[in-house]
């Protein structure tokens, strides 16, 4: 019927980076982002690519890493080596 989305190749990847640099499991990930409510397998889905996160967990993933959130969806954008970065964005409160 339709077209598919055009996704990022590396996004997952680079969620996963993110988790990683923090020393933190897929469990605690949500919390220390704010959204403790998601069910616990959505981070793997998008680490593994088969997601992709809504804007406001995309930016509060950027937030938490100290980066833009182009960083995390242009694909030829690499992370900066030490996280987090230097951008900051302020607190942005997760949606209910």
């Amino acid at each position: 019927m339709g077209h598919k989305r055009p996704r990022p190749e590396r996004l997952g990847d680079k969620l996963r980076e993110i988790r990683l640099a923090f020393e933190l499991s897929q469990d605690l990930i949500r919390t220390r982002l704010g959204f403790g409510h998601i069910h616990p397998g959505r981070i793997s889905e998008y680490e593994t690519g088969k997601r992709v996160p809504p804007p406001m967990l995309l930016l509060a993933y950027a937030d938490l890493a100290g980066v833009h959130v182009e960083d995390l969806l242009n694909d030829n954008l690499d992370l900066p080596k030490k996280l987090p970065g230097k951008v900051r964005h302020g607190v942005i409160p997760p949606t209910p």
